[in-house]
């Protein structure tokens, strides 16, 4: 895992203990550091108390994980600041007076949960993971690191920058919003490049992620529910390169108001030598490329090859690169093809603005869509249209979604995503394509997009 004695003999408080809280607990006891930490969710703090005994005298005179878990109603008092080891309680209900972070999951609403005033009334500071993974920085071999944002297409321009670099023998880590949780990898040797993804929520936890190449892709309405408005949202986006040095790389889809906004920002403070602008619309020779079809593909493919310039890889090893890049599960994968007709798999396109690319990439298609909408609207979707052979609608939002769709397109109401599935298989003919992209959450029917999209592959294979 990832160390550093800056951490060691302080106090930290871990709210969230999922996979990256998991692994920032175990990074700062690793580190000598004392952590209170917590989760609502008991199955969480059950994981966690799996682990091996922690070593040290330990808030709790040395016990183990499994026994600091059973003792989590009991008083919470402050460490010593020499104390190591992990507590469990509600930081809540605790004084974080004197803690060097109150380290917040990213799934944590900071607009809305209390620990956000709390922390700051302690005077302690709200990170994540990505920050103490910045504050690591400078005890790690010499290396660089990629951060890569946007609404839609971080993750496969993330997997794409990641698949370059090794693609041309560089030693590298991928994590963020993506992958394993950066503090529980090895460190790279020196010459490594780490590549992470960065959700907005994560970049709202990070102060000093200064990015040697920082990469925005695109910034349309999304998780408005965090945010003062859209451009609170914008704003978040951009503080990813209010981190960076100037001289550092700063990669800048311009394709909307937003993004090209925080590209001529960022040129104004005196990097316009900094900043490459993505442009949106350009052609491209995609045919070597069977992972990265279509404009949306287009427009991740120019980013990563830029990313991959400013880290001085010659065009032979990002081609190579670009022609073996295997693609992502759930996100237009291609999953079979039956009687000269295609399934792709795009469960990871949860509004419209995500969904509407796929359209793009495919001139007929059986649409599968709906499931919990975050908006009420299907305009973003409009341009591809033309190529929607008839649409099949599923879970809470299919009767919302057929009505605005109906006078364009053929439509049914499937419900379910095996109905859906049945009934495009049967209308589908050769040459045409049968695309699961539901511009909607997943959380009605299903537990996240990975669940939808196993489920549409099971469907699938179900036909015989």
């Amino acid at each position: 895992m990832i160390t550093s004695p800056a951490w060691r003999g302080k106090r930290f408080a871990v709210l969230g203990l999922a996979r990256s809280g998991a692994a920032t607990v175990r990074a700062l006891l690793a580190s000598g550091a004392g952590v209170l930490g917590w989760d609502s969710n008991e199955a969480a703090r059950e994981m966690l108390a799996k682990a091996p005994p922690l070593q040290g005298r330990g808030w709790g005179g040395g016990l183990s994980t499994s026994e600091l878990a059973r003792k989590s109603d009991m008083p919470h008092p402050n460490p010593s600041p020499e104390g190591e080891g992990l507590k469990m309680g509600d930081p809540l209900e605790s004084d974080l007076s004197g803690f060097a972070g109150m380290v917040v999951s990213p799934g944590v609403p900071l607009n809305r949960h209390p620990i956000a005033a709390h922390a700051r009334a302690a005077g302690v500071p709200l990170i994540g993971d990505i920050e103490l993974f910045a504050q690591a920085r400078a005890d790690l071999p010499a290396h660089r690191v990629v951060g890569i944002t946007g609404t839609n297409g971080k993750s496969t321009t993330t997997a794409l920058i990641h698949h370059i670099v090794e693609t041309a023998g560089i030693p590298t880590r991928l994590g963020g919003n993506i992958g394993l949780p950066i503090l529980g990898q090895e460190p790279l040797p020196e010459g490594g490049v780490y590549v992470l993804e960065l959700s907005s929520y994560q970049i709202d936890l990070t102060h000093s992620l200064d990015c040697d190449v920082a990469v925005l892709l695109n910034i349309t309405p999304d998780h408005l529910d965090r945010y003062d408005g859209f451009e609170g949202y914008a704003a978040a986006k951009g503080r990813l390169f209010g981190m960076q040095s100037k001289g550092h790389a700063a990669i800048i889809g311009i394709g909307d108001a937003a993004s090209a906004n925080i590209a001529r920002q960022v040129a104004l403070s005196g990097r316009s030598e900094d900043v490459t602008k993505i442009a949106p619309g350009v052609c491209m020779d995609q045919s070597r490329w069977p992972a990265l079809q279509g404009p949306h593909n287009a427009q991740n493919a120019l980013a990563a090859i830029a990313a991959c310039e400013a880290l001085g890889i010659d065009r032979a090893a990002i081609d190579r690169g670009l022609e073996s890049f295997p693609g992502l599960p759930h996100r237009m994968e291609r999953i079979a093809s039956r009687h000269g007709v295609l399934f792709v798999n795009d469960s990871k396109a949860t509004n419209p603005e995500s969904t509407a690319p796929a359209l793009a990439a495919f001139p007929r298609i059986h649409w599968i869509l709906g499931g919990v909408a975050k908006t009420e609207s299907l305009e973003a979707c409009r341009p591809g249209f033309g190529h929607v052979v008839r649409a099949y609608t599923i879970g809470e939002a299919g009767p919302l979604f057929a009505r605005l769709l109906e006078g364009d397109m053929p439509v049914e109401q499937s419900g379910t995503l095996e109905a859906a599935v049945r009934a495009s298989a049967a209308h589908a003919q050769p040459g045409e394509a049968v695309l699961l992209s539901p511009a909607c959450a997943s959380f009605d029917q299903f537990r996240d997009f990975e669940h939808r999209g196993d489920a549409f592959r099971a469907a699938v294979e179900a036909l015989g």
